[in-house]
């Protein structure tokens, strides 16, 4: 799961929890960048407080910077933010980006980008609270008209509204072929 480190509207924290604990009402765990603050840490809490399994992988740059969630059910510190990156990637079945900033839009491009290319085969969506991912979804669609996205990788990357919304995606997920082997 990608998702800010700044706290965001009270909108998309209430979006944020609702979405961690009905992931683990499903029996899903989370893997997460490891954080205290913001969404992360929103994230962190409620699925803790309902009684899930939570996964943060944090470099140890931020760790030093006690922002790190010492009450997870696993914290894996790693050298460096590609190591994060790559660790989170190995641990997940798959990829769901909340909202956040340029650093969960980097994370979820990283993820999404690997899958077009065959490195895995594992659904990415997008949670979509109060369409704040519309603008984005917009871009998308242009860069498919334009012809620099294919439609069938453009319909790879859900857009969904909840957890239930998400775990169905991800239960009718058909990966596209790699993009180099057509």
């Amino acid at each position: 799961m990608f998702t800010g480190s700044g706290s965001g509207i009270e909108a998309h924290r209430a979006a944020a929890a609702e979405f961690a604990v009905g992931l683990v009402a499903a029996g899903v765990g989370i893997v997460y960048g490891g954080g205290r603050v913001g969404l992360m840490g929103v994230v962190a809490d409620a699925a803790l407080a309902a009684g899930g399994d939570v996964i943060g992988v944090l470099p140890r740059h931020l760790f030093n910077r006690e922002i790190a969630h010492t009450g997870l059910t696993h914290l894996d510190v790693v050298d460096t933010m590609h190591e994060r990156k790559a660790r989170m990637a190995e641990l997940a079945d798959g990829f769901v980006a909340l909202p956040g900033g340029a650093g969960t839009l980097e994370e979820l491009f990283e993820a999404w980008t690997w899958g077009q290319l065959g490195l895995h085969a594992k659904p990415t969506a997008l949670l979509n609270p109060d369409g704040f991912y519309e603008p984005l979804v917009a871009q998308l669609d242009q860069m498919t008209t334009a012809g620099y996205l294919s439609a069938e990788y453009r319909q790879s990357l859900g857009v969904v509204g909840t957890a239930a919304e998400y775990l169905k995606w991800v239960d009718d997920y058909r990966h596209p072929v790699s993009k180099w082997r057509r």
